[in-house]
């Protein structure tokens, strides 16, 4: 499996190809709809606004923002790398304590969501991520 950078173009493409071919099948444990903003993106124009959407039960990323999201986070690109690829709550902990990230929004709703345990699909899905990313 060729692997991209995080969020470049490729690595989107990847991931709503595995998704499209990973259709959905359980019922959401927490549902959040999360706009990002991520600084220091080591392609393009070195910001990038995306999202995360979990109301299908597994996490989409892609790129724009959601009209009516939960919460907004802005943070750098390593972070963002690190809690959502490699699944690090510290990384994001650390971050957050340190003013590298800023929430706005619905933070109970985002509290839930990284208190929730991951099930089995997700896992799955997550690992299938990581592997296509650089």
């Amino acid at each position: 499996m060729a692997a991209y950078a995080f969020l470049s173009p490729e690595w989107i493409d990847a991931a709503r190809a595995l998704h499209a071919a990973n259709p959905d099948e359980e019922a959401p444990t927490i549902a959040l709809r999360m706009n990002l903003v991520v600084q220091e993106v080591p392609f393009g124009e070195g910001r990038l606004e995306a999202h995360l959407d979990t109301t299908t039960g597994v996490m989409h990323i892609d790129l724009g923002h959601l009209e009516s999201a939960d919460v907004r986070i802005s943070l750098d690109y390593e972070t963002a790398k690190a809690v959502l690829v490699d699944q690090n709550a510290e990384a994001a902990m650390s971050a957050f304590m340190a003013g590298k990230v800023r929430v706005e929004g619905d933070m109970t709703k985002l509290l839930n969501y990284q208190a929730a345990p991951p099930t089995p699909r997700q896992q799955e899905l997550t690992a299938l991520l990581r592997a296509l990313t650089e």
